[in-house]
């Protein structure tokens, strides 16, 4: 876990995935996109007490992680938050894993193989959408 300072009108972020190596990528892409991450963390029970703690704009949230599945945690978000902005990360191409997840209430979805600079696209389109003009 991991608190960063934010900056005012930034987006603020959670990350949540237990591979290092994606959240480092993940950060770049964010800062890029001038957004603070404000946590991040790599089990889904801590997502759900970062999320409640954090309130962030958006949250990036891998399907597969340890205590809780991403899908477990994306119900309890959104049991309790039904305006929470989330996006789905996967490694899996199982459509109706994702599907699921979308019906659930996530904003968007994406692919861990997807290229860095559709990555970032996807992202900003979400805020944009979200938001307004953010990065």
């Amino acid at each position: 876990m991991e608190n960063g300072t934010t900056q005012p009108g930034r987006p603020r972020v959670l990350l949540v995935d237990d591979e290092p190596h994606v959240r480092i990528v993940l950060k770049e892409i964010l800062a890029s996109l001038n957004c603070d991450v404000v946590a991040e963390a790599t089990s889904g029970l801590e997502a759900v007490t970062l999320f409640r703690e954090q309130l962030p704009d958006l949250m990036i949230l891998d399907i597969t992680m340890p205590i809780l599945s991403g899908e477990e945690v994306l119900m309890m978000i959104m049991m309790e938050y039904p305006d929470a902005v989330v996006i789905i990360l996967t490694s899996m191409t199982d459509e109706q894993t994702v599907n699921a997840c979308l019906d659930l209430g996530a904003y968007n979805f994406i692919r861990k193989d997807t290229p860095l600079d559709e990555i970032k696209t996807i992202i900003k389109e979400t805020l944009d959408l979200c938001y307004g003009k953010e990065g």
